[in-house]
């Protein structure tokens, strides 16, 4: 069974989060819901999740993605919590998967494990850079790196996790069963 870490900052993007959890979960992938700070956070929305733990908590021996979440607030304290960055940092080193979604490549280009080509929500990459920026495709993959738009796109984000780590098949049955032929 495959494991992913999503790490919540308050401030985070609410959809993105739990689009994240609910569709890897649904893909029978081992999702462990961390908080940075607390194990309550709230989200840009006001919206509460309680976490399954605190981040600094985890065993990353054994877990094969790192994913976050996007929202400018949540993605401020990814970018500049130490242990997180060398967290991002040990998984590129060590070739596991990397994801992020919306505003949280910018933590990635922080960690400075962001590779050449990328997406991210429009204007963030002005705070990135221009050279590899993409806004034409939902989710960009490049190498182990996996980025993507925004709340809209986060069923696609997190089918193509499910892909990586799970296969086509299973791929292709959350495709069909949550009606995402959008992806």
């Amino acid at each position: 069974m495959s494991k992913i870490v999503v790490p919540l900052a308050s401030g985070f993007e609410e959809i993105e989060a739990v689009s994240i959890i609910d569709v890897c979960r649904r893909a029978g992938i081992e999702v462990n819901v961390a908080g940075i700070e607390t194990i309550d956070v709230v989200g840009a929305n006001q919206i509460r999740i309680k976490c399954d733990c605190l981040f600094s908590d985890i065993n990353f021996d054994n877990v094969d993605m790192i994913v976050l979440p996007g929202g400018w607030g949540g993605t401020n304290v990814l970018a500049s919590n130490v242990f997180v960055q060398n967290k991002l940092k040990e998984f590129k080193k060590d070739n596991k998967y990397i994801g992020a979604i919306c505003a949280a490549p910018f933590a990635l280009h922080r960690a400075g494990v962001l590779n050449e080509n990328y997406t991210c929500y429009p204007s963030v990459e002005d705070q990135i850079r221009q050279n590899g920026y993409t806004d034409n495709k939902k989710v960009v993959i490049d190498g182990k790196v996996l980025t993507s738009r925004g709340p809209a796109t986060a069923i696609c984000f997190s089918l193509e996790i499910v892909k990586l780590l799970e296969g086509k098949e299973m791929y292709e049955t959350l495709k069909g069963g949550l009606l995402a032929d959008f992806c």
